[in-house]
């Protein structure tokens, strides 16, 4: 094995993954890119197997979605291993964010050609996220939509699910702890971003990036559902902290509570609940970018 040898890991069951494994084999090798694939056992994690293989390989190049890149991250940040995007899951929102091409031989030449930036991370309760957090309505969103949906509808598989758990929305309370202040509030939901992406091309903020150093939190203090549709446009160009009934900053930490506990979706997945205290891991992982 040679040190410019890659350790391939794809999630045969993210959208794509299963069937683009002979392509993305035939991209690699076309673009002279030695590779080992791997993948977990039981009990094992994608960071188990990155940590387990971290002397014989140079880089990870992982294929899945936001949620696969999540359970890679601990292992790229304790390793220091760079991270090939392949793009082959529902929404691809980290990839949007870092500009990798969601074509598959397009993305698989950023990685041959060998240019990569160091990213942040979040952190929720210690546990990483390349894009955005958020309690309430994306995390009841998340519990609801099952990897079948995803796969057969994709993000039309979002927008079916969300309609139908947006007529029986309510608003919970909730405590933000920032910056040396307190604000107690009534919220909808409440998003912790790293990157700019999430749910399918939302935004968190229009100006986000995965290399600034921030997180951007926004709070959808809305009363009706109906007043959260006249909001998707902007939740999808990421002005939404423009409307009067939004809450709006960025930070470099922030602590939520709630009355109850409450599930906290990290990259699509539930991984933690409130409290949480979020932090920023700058320069955290480095990426290939076009």
């Amino acid at each position: 094995m040679t040190e410019t040898t890659a350790l391939l890991l794809i999630n045969p069951f993210s959208r794509r993954g299963g069937q683009s494994l002979d392509a993305v084999r035939a991209l690699l090798s076309r673009n002279g890119i030695a590779f080992v694939e791997a993948t977990p056992q039981r009990g094992e994690t994608l960071s188990d197997v990155i940590l387990a293989r971290r002397a014989t390989v140079d880089r990870v190049i992982v294929g899945g979605g936001d949620g696969t890149l999540n359970a890679a991250a601990r292992g790229l940040m304790q390793t220091g291993l760079a991270l090939g995007v392949l793009p082959l899951g529902t929404a691809n929102d980290f990839a949007r964010t870092v500009g990798v091409p969601l074509d598959l031989a397009a993305a698989v030449a950023v990685i041959a050609r060998g240019r990569t930036v160091p990213v942040d991370l979040g952190e929720a309760n210690g546990h990483p996220f390349f894009n955005v957090a958020s309690i309430g309505f994306s995390a009841d969103l998340a519990a609801a939509l099952t990897q079948e949906a995803k796969r057969r509808f994709g993000t039309l598989g979002y927008a079916l699910v969300a309609a139908r758990l947006l007529a029986g929305s309510r608003l919970f309370t909730a405590e933000l702890e920032h910056d040396g202040r307190t604000e107690a509030l009534r919220t909808l939901q409440v998003s912790v971003g790293n990157g700019r992406f999430y749910g399918g091309g939302m935004s968190v903020h229009a100006d986000a990036t995965a290399t600034d150093g921030m997180l951007d939190l926004y709070s959808l203090e809305v009363d009706h559902w109906w007043r959260l549709l006249r909001l998707l446009p902007s939740l999808r160009r990421g002005t939404q902290g423009h409307w009067d009934d939004v809450r709006a900053f960025s930070t470099k930490a922030v602590t939520i509570r709630t009355r109850t506990p409450r599930p906290v979706n990290l990259d699509g997945e539930l991984k933690t609940e409130t409290p949480v205290s979020f932090t920023i891991r700058e320069k955290a992982v480095e990426v290939f970018v076009p």
